[in-house]
């Protein structure tokens, strides 16, 4: 999720010194004061201040102004709410927190996708788990990226579950965060190239037991080296 235009430049601003603490639990931003220090008009502060609402990170109040609200309280499976706790000093116990719900949602929605996946999406992740053999062999990063991101998404979305659907931008974020701060190896491990193969064959086969199987060891594969980094 992008938020463009001088909405987004603010809240490239005030998000990440929310998620940080630099704009601690409990301060009050004034508008007027927003527009002067960021230069923007009073439209801009209410577009940003009502989609970090939305996140239920600030709370606006009349007479009152915009208050940081508790952390136990945001929206954390937002995207852009990962990618700015990610950024700061919040990062390993962000990680080491969207590791352990993949570990918990990952492989039961590949078991639910080798009963439910349609054709279409049995096709597509045979052809991502290529284009991923494909990338990681040329070390091409950025493309091995997109397409592993493509393959979890659609996992989720093909177990039939919408509630694991949802979780596809998560997941997304979560591994663009390990790839921006440098905590995958500059080429992707065969053993986890090979795996995405089976978790798609095993799909495609419709046995769920090794597609669920395949998947868990993907993801605690990755939860293990994360640890490994983060010490």
């Amino acid at each position: 999720m992008e938020i463009q235009g001088l909405p987004g430049r603010l809240l490239a601003e005030l998000g990440p010194a929310i998620a940080s603490g630099e704009i601690p639990e409990g301060a009050v931003l004034r508008g007027e004061e927003l527009e002067e220090r960021f230069g923007v008009s009073r439209t801009v502060v209410r577009e940003a201040v009502r989609i970090l609402e939305g996140m239920r990170m600030v709370a606006p109040r009349r007479r009152v102004g915009i208050t940081v609200q508790p952390k136990s309280g945001w929206d954390v499976f937002d995207p852009l709410v990962i990618r700015w706790r990610l950024a700061g000093a919040d990062r390993p116990a962000q990680l080491r927190s969207l590791g352990s719900l993949r570990l918990a949602v990952e492989p039961a929605a590949a078991a639910l996708a080798a009963q439910h996946a349609s054709d279409d999406e049995r096709r597509e992740l045979s052809a991502l788990a290529v284009e991923l053999t494909m990338t990681a062999r040329a070390a091409d990063l950025e493309t091995f990226l997109r397409h592993d991101i493509a393959f979890h998404a659609t996992v989720l979305k093909a177990s039939g579950n919408e509630m694991f659907a949802h979780l596809g931008d998560t997941v997304g974020a979560v591994l663009t965060g390990r790839t921006e701060y440098h905590l995958m190896p500059h080429q992707p491990e065969p053993y986890a190239i090979r795996l995405h193969r089976e978790v798609a064959e095993a799909i495609c086969a419709g046995d769920a037991g090794h597609a669920e199987q395949a998947m868990r060891t993907i993801v605690e594969g990755a939860l293990k080296e994360l640890n490994q980094q983060l010490g």
